[in-house]
């Protein structure tokens, strides 16, 4: 068993040299930033652009439903529901196994009280016995709160990054980590968009996931850049970046796929509920990871750092390529 554990398979030490590569990186990524930025804001129809709204930030009719003593079967509930025109149906297991809860959108200039008693007319032709327990309507002014205070959460745990980082590292430290974090966020935005996943709680959820996974990457990548700073005083800052980087790839590979597998997990047997979220959080990894490269590390090597009372200028990068 000589390969066995397989993590005697990955390289104690590497010496990639990812600085070099990172003239050919940057462009790529802006560019891919600013597609996704494209798919995102068109069509320019609120409230949601070119993203699929859910319910949540649409509005829609919420019924929960319980059919005990039986089991609730919810591919004949899905079923039920097709061929009404309610457009985006949500039905997914809630609470007991006999309890279910079912949202749909109101079709355009339709009553959303009438079109609640007719999916509750069509249900109980289908599925027998059934008791509807609760209707809740979403109605536009809940769901623009919504859309807004998840927007504002997005951009508050971007700002509150910024501030730990500053005080935590340097100024350029932090914008290096902002850059990595609007990146890995308008590039999800992108997905979303072009996958035409539903954007909703579930997936701001997501997002602040991969925040929150993106800023731990960049924090352990910094924390060791630090630490290399002080130990090779004349060593070029590019130099610095790339044995940084490299010291901690193999952990970082380790983390990232212990991530990836519970991940892929969810997306196969999480069902058709937390499918958007799995995928959102599957791309959120594999782009953190390779923001943190860069996206991040790149913007300290333009700005600078100080060691001690001597400033390194940005333009040691040109000596980082063989």
């Amino acid at each position: 068993m000589k390969f066995w554990p397989l993590i005697k398979v990955l390289p104690v030490k590497t010496n990639f040299r990812f600085v070099r590569l990172a003239k050919f990186f940057a462009p790529l990524s802006m560019l891919l930033v600013l597609a996704a930025l494209a798919a995102t804001l068109y069509p320019p129809k609120p409230p949601c652009f070119g993203l699929t709204c859910g319910i949540d930030f649409k509005g829609g009719t919420v019924l929960e439903i319980a059919t005990d003593p039986k089991p609730a079967d919810l591919g004949q509930l899905r079923h039920a529901l097709e061929g009404m025109n309610l457009g985006d149906v949500q039905v997914q297991g809630f609470g007991s196994p006999s309890s279910a809860m079912v949202r749909f959108q109101t079709p355009e200039g339709a009553s959303a009280e009438k079109t609640a008693e007719a999916v509750k007319a069509r249900i109980s032709q289908t599925v027998s016995p059934v008791r509807f327990v609760r209707t809740d309507v979403v109605g536009p002014k809940v769901s623009d709160e919504l859309l807004t205070k998840g927007v504002l959460a997005l951009g508050g745990a971007i700002f509150l990054m910024l501030i730990y980082i500053w005080f935590r590292f340097e100024l350029q430290f932090g914008l290096g980590a902002v850059a990595a974090l609007f990146h890995d966020v308008l590039l999800t935005f992108g997905l979303i968009a072009v996958t035409g996943i539903e954007f909703n709680l579930n997936a701001v959820a997501a997002l602040l996931t991969i925040i929150g996974y993106s800023m731990n990457d960049t924090v352990v990548v910094f924390d060791r850049f630090r630490e290399n700073l002080r130990k090779y005083k004349r060593m070029p800052l590019g130099d610095i970046i790339d044995l940084s980087i490299n010291e901690m790839l193999t952990r970082t590979i380790i983390t990232s796929m212990t991530g990836i597998l519970a991940l892929l997990a969810l997306t196969v047997f999480g069902g058709p509920t937390l499918f958007g979220l799995s995928v959102i959080m599957l791309f959120g990894i594999v782009i953190g990871t390779y923001s943190s490269i860069y996206i991040a590390a790149p913007v300290i090597l333009l700005w600078g750092v100080r060691r001690g009372e001597e400033e390194t200028a940005p333009a040691k990068p040109a000596k980082a390529g063989p």
